[in-house]
């Protein structure tokens, strides 16, 4: 009979720490991703090197939450290496990279650094395009990426008013229901945009988006990128040195897989090394 009372409690203490378990939360994003020393990027002396060639040389950058950054400098500076390592598409032979205080992005995988709010546009848009932009928007909503709940699941009335809130932000409230192959390549980089920002990111890393727009569309990009600063951090790289200056409050450039030069646009573009290997090329 000991030997039974005794099973009979072992079972219940366990099924008992199983509810226990099930009503402990998980800890948020927004608590893991600790930004309250005001940086959310911390990317130190990180180098990457293919066969040889060293694509980042002990790279040291620094990203203030919600400030808008421009990453300039010549092809193979590094600009794509380094988005790759923040993103967990790449990993650096030594250094440090830091989202928050305490989330170590090498020890991350590319869905989890998603996950918890790294979203990177590439310069290239990759929509949906037989899809409606409204239809778009809500795929990139979808938390089960699997493709038969995500084809069956419906958005909730908060979700839905996020939605329209960022068409209302991108500019394509009057296209909702246009399919996103008919829209010009500016609007299907907005689009793109408008997806990432589905995901509530805190960091947008931004590539190249002006590449092939009108110059209406460039100024209509400069105004989004900087509406979505402050709610957001955001990286921006580019060659347009115009754009640049449109929008740019700090900027960093890059040579070699280094920081060459940082600052305001003014700065960089009368610091002497700056024009020597890059803007007086």
């Amino acid at each position: 009979m000991t030997v039974s009372k005794h099973k009979v409690t072992a079972r219940s203490r366990f099924e008992r720490d199983r509810v226990f378990d099930f009503l402990i939360e998980k800890p948020t994003r927004d608590s893991l991703v600790d930004t309250k020393h005001g940086n959310i990027l911390y990317l130190e002396d990180i180098t990457v090197s293919f066969d040889g060639f060293k694509a980042l040389n002990e790279l040291t950058l620094y990203i203030e939450f919600g400030e808008l950054r421009c990453i300039i400098g010549p092809n193979g500076a590094g600009k794509t290496t380094m988005m790759d390592v923040i993103t967990g598409k790449t990993r650096p032979d030594y250094g440090s990279a830091f989202y928050g205080q305490r989330l170590d992005l090498l020890r991350l995988s590319e869905p989890e650094i998603a996950s918890l709010g790294i979203g990177r546009k590439f310069q290239k848009p990759t929509v949906f395009p037989n899809h409606t932009v409204y239809e778009n928007l809500e795929l990139a909503k979808a938390a089960d990426k699997r493709v038969w709940p995500t084809l069956f699941r419906k958005l909730s009335a908060e979700e839905r008013d996020v939605l329209r809130r960022n068409l209302e932000l991108i500019g394509l409230a009057e296209q909702a229901q246009t399919p996103a192959g008919t829209l010009s390549h500016g609007q299907k980089q907005w689009l793109e945009i408008g997806m990432l920002l589905m995901q509530n990111p805190l960091l947008l890393l931004v590539d190249e988006p002006v590449a092939g727009m009108t110059k209406q569309e460039t100024e209509a990009t400069a105004e989004l990128l900087v509406r979505l600063a402050g709610e957001h951090s955001v990286v921006v790289v580019e060659h347009d040195m115009e754009f640049v200056r449109s929008i740019a409050r700090k900027v960093t450039v890059l040579h070699e897989g280094s920081v060459l030069a940082e600052g305001s646009m003014d700065d960089v573009q009368n610091d002497q090394k700056v024009i020597e290997v890059y803007l007086g090329a």
